[in-house]
């Protein structure tokens, strides 16, 4: 099984939790304490250019209506490894801390943390244009929702169909030491989907598939430095999908980044 990418140009700093929830099991069943991580520091490897030569493009989906779209050129490929490799600081675990599955729908590897503005902010500069500027009304919010939710699938893990749900945002305490949520009336409208890594790379399966309002199935192949977005939420508009099946030796991964809607 490929983990973390080798870089010994990276350094990570010390790492703590910023919370406990509880964590749902693949199979059933909660962990009480399962934790939220943070750096103690912002890691350098984790800083993003300001400007970067990367030419974001957008490419919608046809789902008979239902929005749905893929970015391109998101993040660079050296990018995507170094959130690989400090995801693998934390450890993957098989509980997920805030997420209620039923049995037998979520069977892969998960970490959640709450990442710095110095990743999420270039990002989000980087392909603000191409997102819906409005949503049911509520506007763009200029940031994406720092607590990143991680997940990798090994060898035969698989993530069913189902609907995401939509979260509050959240960010990092002044001192580093807890999860804050942010103001009630930002909520998530769009799950970010970011690959960080692909078939290119030797993930064998791990394709998107998402189901349309008239039957349409589309699978979105996994590119690294990519994102996939889709409307989420428990409504009409929110779209079905679930993470194809991976085989064989190299892990995939994906980071779940909430889009947020709404104004302070």
């Amino acid at each position: 099984m490929v983990s973390a990418p080798a870089a010994p140009h990276w350094a990570w700093p010390g790492h703590h939790a910023v919370a406990h929830l509880p964590g749902s099991l693949p199979m059933g069943g909660v962990v009480p304490l399962t934790p939220v991580h943070a750096f103690d520091t912002p890691p350098a490897a984790l800083a993003l250019a300001a400007e970067s030569a990367l030419t974001p493009v957008r490419h919608d989906i046809d789902l008979g209506g239902l929005l749905a779209f893929v970015i391109d050129d998101v993040v660079t490929p050296d990018e995507a490894d170094a959130i690989v490799a400090a995801t693998e600081q934390f450890g993957y675990r098989d509980e997920a801390p805030g997420i209620a599955t039923p049995p037998g729908m979520r069977m892969n590897k998960s970490v959640h943390w709450v990442t710095d503005e110095t990743l999420t902010g270039p990002m989000f500069a980087r392909i603000a244009p191409l997102l819906p500027q409005t949503l049911d009304g509520a506007p763009l919010f200029p940031a994406f929702s720092r607590r990143l939710n991680m997940y990798r699938y090994d060898h035969s893990d698989v993530f069913n169909r189902h609907t995401d749900g939509n979260w509050p945002g959240y960010g990092l305490s002044t001192d580093r030491s807890s999860m804050q949520e942010w103001h009630p009336n930002l909520r998530s409208g769009l799950t970010m989907l970011l690959y960080l890594n692909g078939p290119a790379d030797g993930v064998q399966g791990g394709s998107t598939r998402l189901f349309g309002r008239n039957g349409e199935r589309v699978d979105v192949q996994p590119v690294k430095g990519a994102a996939l977005f889709f409307r989420h939420g428990f409504g009409v508009e929110s779209v079905v999908h679930e993470g194809c099946r991976v085989t064989g030796g190299v892990s995939k991964y994906v980071a779940r980044i909430n889009v947020m809607y709404g104004s302070l």
